[in-house]
């Protein structure tokens, strides 16, 4: 006599095809280090899905079916920031940076260590959590106020819906980051638009962050952008950026590898150079790199100047050019009847 099978408790069962889910998401969008084939994850996607629709009671709203698309709004409402986001200083040459550092010893003494970081060249991103779980995302604005673009956020599958709280934090704290435009993604957006006919997206930087700003978040979750975080607000238990970092990386957000600790002002002058040598090594842009001194006690006593801290410096790379050959140039009529003259150069 056959056993009868056992029921199906569509609870237990959702929340196991949940967890599955951002697992995989994490191993791949996260740690670049796929457990499953394309198909296997779209297997298990879809029997969530179809127990969602068989229950709408179920569906949460960091269930990894909330990604997708969205309702199109008409315009962004206004956030204000826990605490400002604050644009750093630039620096351009080496006496600059060693100016930097004499500055920092000179305040707070010389046990000091930088934590440097490469830049990004991207859309600055601010993402408030609430006892674990994405509430809201919002854009840098003016550092002060920013633009509601939670619907768009939450289609960049490198950015967790729920998290798993660390000790010593609120219930409500803000993580910030970058979201970048991939150089292979945005390569492939402009074959596409060029077989459309259209114009060429001139840069990933600006495109990444037109991309964030779409009124359908289809659009965005159609151009395949990255993220990287590197702020926590508060730091709840990290004393250091260097922790912060590796907290940050424990919670599951994406985190970049190319970060270091460093004890002197040569070191970090090294550090930049070395990038500026293999920044063509890398799948997004850079334009420098970012030296933080690492301490928060220290970066509280040095304070801030204006809209920068006196603790962080950004130590840019200087624009690159290069000599090439115009081969012809395309007129594209706009929806208004502008023309848009495109020039086509030699690689």
């Amino acid at each position: 006599m056959s056993k009868r099978k056992k029921p199906v408790d569509p609870v237990a069962k959702s929340n196991e095809l949940r967890e599955q889910i951002r697992k995989h998401e994490h191993a791949y969008y996260v740690l670049d280090r796929p457990e499953v084939s394309d198909a296997e994850y779209d297997a298990l996607f879809l029997e969530l899905r179809r127990m969602e629709d068989e229950h709408p009671e179920l569906v949460t709203a960091d269930s990894p079916t909330q990604r997708v698309g969205g309702e199109a709004s008409e315009q962004f409402a206004k956030v204000r920031h826990r605490s400002p986001m604050l644009s750093l200083q630039n620096a351009f040459d080496e006496d600059e940076i060693r100016a930097f550092d004499k500055r920092a010893r000179a305040a707070v003494g010389d046990d000091v260590k930088y934590c440097a970081e490469l830049k990004i060249d991207g859309l600055a991103i601010s993402l408030t959590y609430d006892k674990g779980r994405l509430r809201r995302a919002a854009t840098r604005g003016d550092g002060t106020v920013g633009e509601d673009v939670t619907a768009n956020i939450k289609t960049i599958r490198s950015v967790p819906l729920s998290i798993t709280p660390v000790a010593g934090l609120p219930d409500v704290f803000e993580v910030r980051g970058e979201v970048y435009f991939p150089i292979a993604a945005f390569e492939k957006l402009n074959r596409e638009i060029e077989a459309q006919g259209k114009p060429r997206f001139v840069n990933p930087r600006n495109t990444a962050a037109g991309s964030v700003r779409q009124i359908d978040p289809n659009v965005t979750k159609s151009r395949d952008l990255q993220t990287f975080m590197y702020t926590l607000d508060p730091g709840g238990p990290c004393r250091s950026q260097w922790e912060v970092l590796r907290t940050l990386e424990k919670m599951g957000f994406r985190v970049n590898k190319h970060r270091r600790r460093l004890g002197s002002i040569e070191e970090v002058i090294e550090y930049h150079a070395e990038w500026q040598r293999k920044r063509h090594e890398l799948e997004h842009e850079i334009d420098g790199v970012v030296i933080k001194v690492d301490r928060f006690d220290q970066q509280l006593e040095l304070g801030f100047v204006a809209r920068s801290p006196r603790w962080a410096i950004a130590f840019k790379y200087a624009p690159e050019q290069a000599e090439t050959e115009v081969e012809k140039i395309d007129c594209y009529v706009g929806r208004t009847g502008v023309l848009t003259p495109v020039a086509h150069v030699k690689p």
